[in-house]
C-alpha cells in the first residue's frame, strides 16, 4: 500500500495506519478514502496528495 504526501503541508497518509482520529481504520488505502475526507493537519482535498514513489 502506497503511501500519500499532502503537497501543501508535507502531511503523509499511511494506509496501515489510517486516521482513526477522522474515522479511517488502518488498512484503508488512499484510494478507499471517502471523496470528502480532508488532510487533517492543514485541511487540503485528496486533490492536493500525491503519491510517495521512493
Amino acid at each position: 500500500m502506497n503511501k500519500f504526501e499532502c503537497t501543501v503541508c508535507n502531511y503523509i497518509y499511511d494506509p496501515n495506519l489510517g486516521d482513526p482520529d477522522n474515522g479511517v481504520e488502518p488498512g484503508t488505502t488512499f484510494e478507499q478514502l471517502p471523496e470528502d475526507w480532508v488532510c487533517p493537519e492543514c485541511g487540503a482535498g485528496k486533490d492536493l496528495f500525491e503519491p510517495i514513489t521512493h
